[in-house]
């Protein structure tokens, strides 16, 4: 996941109209529209299936996997099989090389550019037909939030996206960038009054320098919507509390939403209440390069609205699955609640049964509503345990329940080969608050893992692992971790898993 697109979506309601009454009436239409879909899912996911095939069967790839000939969903399992970029470069290179016609239709409109992969930086294709989705998207999510609540004085304050810069490079006369900073350019000019920081200190690249720039803009401003990935908006809060020397909710009275994505917020939640002062609604969104896949639709119900007319095809493959030759490959309407998925996606940028590396889970069927449980590359299965990333996350939110404890970030590695005893999960961890006994809260984290997981409940018994140990991470060692790797700030996100110790080996500890 890259960035999330909240500027444009806000800054185009209030194009709309600063009043309250003319939000809450757009946001009444805009349900109205939504609803339609949502009562009709496999019917369009089928119409945003066949209409990706008829716009892509002219195009390189469609001639290679025989487009014209697919006439169901079983015909395109079998003539196009799952890949992950680095099995879908060879048809991106010729796209970036500038050749037209390869994937979809024509050439991109940008790229745009993210790292991670074993050779380098990946460029993914925004075309004229996908780009509207990712605006789309995110407007919906804070219009459904006005609709649900009533809330809409909002959008008459100021509002800020921790984001990448919006300088963007060209290649092959196509311009590339950050998610985020591709998105900054569909900001009209006479709307820049309510968004910040300034143009020129969105454009600093050294994060530390840009937060403290932002830092000195927003401090006298009626800020009122904050977002971006809660680890990089933590850092802005805490610059805020001590140049002020209070907490950011009395600094900003009228602060009273918080959007977010990237990362599961409720380790986090805490932490931010003891940095806001009170507790402020939030919205979670999950965006991507690839696409704007879901959005929080209630207050209420757990998971994100899953985004079945945005065009892109979902298929899913259950995570236990996913390394056979052949998995089985499931439409929407044969999912199930509960079970861990690899999402896997075709979209109008040229996507074709592409592999994201994300897992989800659905919460819900009607409608349809996931949470990102983690990512298939990140997890611990040294001893085959098969821990993810939600299971970890939500062992700690339990262990943390009732205490007032607070944790400021952590991930989680095998221990091996220990210097004596059984082997063990390493649980790296920087508190804000810790706890009294340590031991005592890593029972508790302990035991909620193993009323997840089975196969790690077994290997306890048996013997094979010993109870987790915690081991404390020095203040902002996380910080100077993501620093000393060049991925400081932006929509950079550190592993809550590991299946190796090139993380844990790194950070410094206590």
């Amino acid at each position: 996941m890259d960035t999330l697109s909240i500027p444009v979506f806000l800054l185009n309601l209030n194009n709309m109209s600063l009043k309250s009454i003319a939000a809450k009436w757009f946001a009444k239409s805009v349900h109205r529209k939504t609803q339609k879909w949502i009562d009709n899912p496999v019917a369009t996911q089928q119409k945003v299936f066949q209409e990706l095939l008829e716009l892509a069967k002219e195009t390189q790839f469609g001639k290679d996997h025989h487009f014209e000939k697919i006439k169901s969903f079983e015909d395109f399992a079998q003539q196009v099989p799952i890949r992950d970029y680095e099995e879908l470069r060879p048809y991106v290179d010729r796209v970036v090389k500038g050749e037209a016609d390869v994937l979809w239709k024509g050439k991109p409109l940008y790229f745009a550019k993210t790292s991670g992969t074993t050779s380098g930086a990946k460029y993914i294709p925004l075309t004229k037909e996908s780009m509207p989705y990712h605006i789309v998207a995110a407007r919906n999510a804070i219009l459904n939030y006005i609709y649900e609540t009533g809330k809409a004085d909002f959008v008459n304050g100021k509002m800020i996206f921790l984001q990448g810069s919006p300088v963007l490079e060209e290649k092959n006369g196509i311009k590339l960038g950050r998610l985020s900073g591709i998105v900054a350019h569909f900001v009209p000019k006479y709307l820049q009054k309510n968004r910040m920081p300034s143009w020129e200190t969105n454009c600093i690249e050294d994060w530390e320098t840009k937060v403290d720039e932002i830092v000195k803009e927003t401090f006298h401003e009626d800020m009122a919507v904050i977002s971006g990935i809660p680890s990089w908006v933590q850092m802005y809060f805490e610059k805020l509390q001590q140049k002020g020397n209070k907490p950011v909710g009395a600094l900003f009275k009228n602060f009273n939403l918080f959007i977010y994505g990237g990362v599961n917020y409720e380790p986090y939640r805490a932490k931010f209440e003891n940095l806001i002062g009170r507790k402020v609604d939030s919205i979670e969104l999950f965006p991507a390069s690839e696409g704007f896949f879901a959005y929080q639709d209630s207050q209420q119900e757990k998971g994100m609205l899953l985004l079945l007319n945005s065009g892109i095809y979902y298929e899913f493959v259950k995570a236990e699955e996913f390394s056979l030759e052949k998995p089985k490959r499931y439409t929407i309407g044969e999912v199930e609640v509960g079970i861990n998925y690899v999402l896997i996606i075709s979209t109008n940028a040229g996507l074709w049964a592409y592999n994201i590396g994300d897992t989800i889970q659905f919460t819900c069927l009607q409608p349809y509503r996931i949470i990102v449980s983690g990512r298939i590359k990140h997890y611990i299965s040294a001893f085959g345990e098969h821990v993810i990333g939600k299971e970890v996350e939500s062992a700690l939110q339990e262990a943390m329940d009732g205490t007032d404890i607070r944790v400021n970030e952590f991930t989680v590695a095998p221990q091996i080969n220990p210097r004596d005893g059984l082997p063990y999960h390493e649980w790296l961890i920087e508190f804000e608050n810790p706890p009294k006994t340590m031991d005592d809260f890593a029972l508790k984290i302990d035991r909620a893992m193993r009323k997840q997981n089975t196969y790690y409940d077994d290997l306890i018994t048996g013997n094979v692992l010993r109870t987790l140990c915690i081991t404390s991470v020095k203040n902002n060692g996380f910080q100077d971790y993501m620093k000393s790797i060049g991925k400081l700030g932006g929509q950079n996100k550190l592993p809550r898993l590991s299946n190796d110790r090139k993380i844990a080996d790194l950070l410094k500890i206590e």
